[in-house]
């Protein structure tokens, strides 16, 4: 089938595109490129532009009217950047997924899958969390998720639209096939910065936040291999009507979390990080504005609906990213 993925220059929206081709669809990506790259979307149907453009979301439904479904993955996701910018995090983020969501069902694409995120949850006894476990976002860039799907949720109510949101835990790794991966210069999620400092970019690791209520003080997360999270979009795509069936409720908005179901604390990760590549520099530090102590899935709801569950180690994760952190440069040209 043909699908429409609004930032498929991205890390994990070019991860989709790639799973999506191996599996026998085509995407259709629409990028600003604002922080995607150019390099993800060669020898792929590609248009430049924003997302709330009505004229360009026009004339890509007339010469593709046989897109089936859309994933939204376009959106900025830097934390710390959401407390500085709040004001582009809400229009960026949430006033042009109005208008996107507003012009497919126009359109006629009702079917929308969307990237949501883990950080909407609220901490729980535990760190474990259900779909149904109390939500409370605590940074602006966690508040636009929230929002975004609130906005979808009312959409599909009022229009007759479906629509699956995939709450994101936290991706690692690479394309196996080194077709893409974390592009950014700088990145702000802790594996990123592991590769940096192993790389020599950086000159040593910080474990930002050793005080929370965890086992070891550091963050928890559910570090989720990238080609796991995208493998778990094409059962999104495939078995959309059938998702929706198993659930057996009379609703046409799914939420899902998107997880390994396996806690991982920011020390944790290290000592893995070490034991594949071996020892680096690292220091504690206060945590960085909007962090939380984190969570980690539950995610029997993606089997039980999608037929999906992560399969590949953290070790993984960490080799091949360390892979793409090696030859990212003969790949990604950032003098352009």
């Amino acid at each position: 089938m043909k699908v429409l993925v609004t930032g498929g220059a991205g890390y994990i929206g070019s991860t989709i595109c790639s799973a999506l081709e191996d599996n026998g669809h085509i995407p259709v990506i629409l990028d600003s490129l604002v922080t995607g790259r150019v390099e993800f979307t060669r020898n792929r149907i590609f248009y430049k532009g924003d997302i709330a453009d009505t004229e360009l979301l026009e004339k890509i439904f007339r010469e593709h009217g046989d897109i089936e479904v859309t994933i939204h993955c376009a959106a900025l996701i830097v934390v710390p950047e959401s407390v500085e910018k709040p004001y582009e995090y809400y229009r960026e983020n949430v006033a042009k997924s109005l208008e996107l969501f507003y012009n497919l069902n126009r359109l006629g694409c009702k079917k929308i899958v969307f990237s949501s995120s883990a950080s909407i949850y609220d901490d729980v006894p535990g760190f474990m969390v259900t779909e149904e476990s109390p939500l409370n976002p605590r940074s602006p860039y966690a508040r636009t998720k929230y929002m975004m799907e609130m906005v979808l949720k009312d959409m599909c109510n009022a229009y007759g639209m479906k629509g699956i949101a995939l709450r994101y835990f936290n991706p690692i790794g690479a394309d196996p096939k080194m077709r893409s991966g974390v592009h950014v210069k700088e990145p702000s999620h802790v594996l990123g910065k592991l590769v940096d400092v192993a790389t020599g970019k950086l000159p040593e690791f910080v474990i930002t936040g050793v005080n929370w209520d965890t086992r070891d003080g550091t963050g928890i997360r559910d570090y989720i291999h990238v080609w796991d999270l995208a493998m778990a979009h094409i059962k999104a795509v495939e078995q959309f009507d059938e998702a929706f069936e198993r659930a057996g409720e009379n609703t046409n908005y799914l939420v899902i979390n998107l997880g390994t179901g396996n806690g991982v604390t920011v020390r944790e990760l290290v000592n893995a990080f070490e034991k594949v590549y071996g020892k680096i520099k690292k220091r504690e530090a206060p945590p960085r504005p909007g962090d939380v102590a984190g969570a980690y899935a539950n995610a029997d709801k993606a089997w039980k609906l999608l037929g999906w569950k992560a399969e590949l180690p953290i070790e993984k994760g960490i080799a091949d990213a360390l892979e793409w952190g090696r030859i990212r440069e003969t790949i990604i040209d950032y003098s352009k």
